[in-house]
């Protein structure tokens, strides 16, 4: 079970909306949620990487390296 606190704007957003289509504002609170949570799961790995590689603690390769270690020389 979760519980949020939307801004007024965004609840009467999502309130229009349910109201429009016949759905529960749940429904589409769920709905954003799966389609972003995938994103921000992303960005947040994607900034700890780039974290490591400024410390020093993970290398990086060329695109060129890439490229031959999976036999697609240009």
């Amino acid at each position: 079970m979760l519980a949020i606190r939307l801004p007024t704007e965004i609840e009467n957003r999502l309130d229009a909306l349910a109201k429009a289509t016949g759905r529960t504002k749940t429904f589409y609170a769920r709905e954003a949620i799966l389609e972003h949570l995938q994103d921000l799961e992303d960005l947040y790995l994607a900034e700890r990487e780039l974290e490591a590689v400024r410390a020093g603690k993970s290398q990086t390769l060329s695109l060129e390296d890439v490229m031959k270690h999976y036999g697609m020389e240009g």
